[in-house]
């Protein structure tokens, strides 16, 4: 449905929403109720019936009129407030407003809500803080640093630069499960939002010979989506894979921005970059740790970080440590990603047979773990492949 072909909703918001206080509960305060005066003064006379109901619908009508004021306020926010009115000041009763909550769920389940998708986004911190903490295993560092991170981002009035996060640690260790997280918290559509771009290096950039193509059509979708949108994320899978002028060209959107370019409510980007590239140094600090019989929970920033920036640095395979993201420190967070142990794979079987509903066994999930490989061989401790795979190796061991 186009914006200029919206139909009137305030005839369904009267029906699906609970029943107004009458006449005695919205009248100012000094009028008399219904029921305290019967007579019309200096009359003797009965006040006639009708006036009573003419008194309610229109109480009815106004409280109508302040749901449909926020129900618009929440499906085309560019509406909102320019009667020079602000209904989203107004408070509504509990169930008032699981209604309008129903109403407007209901509604935007049918179509982008308006042309910009901007009232797809969710920002659902709790959420988010939930699923962190529930579906990710063995993960302290990444949960609490992004969680932070992304909730003081977003609480920014007027932020002077995209956040940058970049997520480092061997391939099946969280990275992509922590990126899908933030779309399904942060929007309604989860990836499929038009406000969430993913690019998977090889996929999108697979050419060098093509790279001038490749900038070309980065930079357009960037800016669109920002345009389109007032809150974006971009994801980039395979990030150590891309190629140097890539990096070089998204340099200019994590650079800080001049106040004066600032709106009255500027923008919000977050950029993700998922990299293998690092991964060895962060297990190297883990099993370090644990040899000296210290809990991986005891593993901060400050014994991670210095050894994953030097081996960025060093990769001869990898642009990304070279660039001027890292070097200018565009990037605001290396966010590292733990080396899963046995517990920590078990407890992804375990989800993997409850996310589809299927019964297990403690020794079911014990024989799923036991077939991963553990590294390194003298002394396996980490699942080399983390929790890849896990869902697939399911369908073997149902009855």
């Amino acid at each position: 449905m186009l914006r200029g072909s919206r139909l009137p909703l305030w005839p369904w918001v009267l029906l699906l929403l609970p029943p107004p206080p009458l006449a005695g509960a919205l009248e100012p305060r000094g009028r008399a109720r219904p029921e305290e005066a019967a007579e019309e003064p200096g009359s003797g006379r009965a006040r006639p019936a009708f006036q009573d109901l003419q008194e309610q619908l229109r109480a009815a009508i106004a409280l109508t009129r302040r749901y449909w004021a926020l129900f618009t306020c929440r499906v085309w926010p560019e509406t909102c407030g320019q009667d020079g009115k602000s209904p989203l000041a107004w408070s509504l009763p509990l169930l008032g407003q699981q209604y309008l909550d129903i109403l407007t769920t209901w509604y935007c389940s049918f179509q982008d809500c308006c042309p910009s998708g901007d009232c797809r986004i969710s920002n659902n911190l709790t959420g988010l803080q939930r699923d962190l903490s529930v579906r990710l295993h063995g993960q302290h560092l990444a949960r609490e640093l992004v969680l932070t991170t992304v909730r003081d981002y977003l609480a920014l009035p007027r932020p002077d630069k995209a956040l940058a996060l970049s997520f480092h640690g061997w391939s099946g260790t969280g990275k992509n499960f922590v990126a899908q997280m933030l779309a399904e918290n942060l929007y309604r559509d989860g990836l499929r939002s038009d406000c969430v771009k993913v690019f998977v290096t090889m996929l999108h950039f697979p050419h060098p010979r093509l790279v001038g193509l490749y900038k070309e059509q980065l930079l357009d979708q960037v800016r669109e989506t920002q345009e389109r949108c007032r809150q974006t994320l971009f994801v980039f899978d395979e990030a150590e894979k891309l190629h140097p002028a890539l990096l070089e060209a998204l340099g200019s959107h994590l650079e800080r921005q001049a106040p004066e370019n600032h709106r009255a409510e500027s923008p919000r980007t977050i950029f993700l970059f998922l990299c293998n590239l690092g991964g060895s140094a962060v297990n190297q600090v883990v099993l370090e740790l644990l040899r000296a019989g210290r809990p991986r929970e005891e593993v901060t920033m400050e014994h991670v970080e210095p050894r994953l920036r030097a081996e960025l640095a060093a990769s001869p395979d990898s642009g990304f440590g070279r660039s001027r993201l890292v070097k200018e420190n565009l990037i605001d967070l290396f966010v590292p990603f733990l080396p899963l142990e046995y517990r920590h794979v078990r407890l992804c079987a375990r989800d993997a047979f409850l996310s589809r509903g299927l019964p297990h066994t403690e020794e079911t999930l014990d024989e799923i773990t036991g077939t991963m490989v553990y590294v390194p061989k003298e002394e396996p401790r980490f699942s080399a492949q983390g929790c890849k795979s896990i869902a697939q190796r399911i369908s073997y061991f149902l009855p």
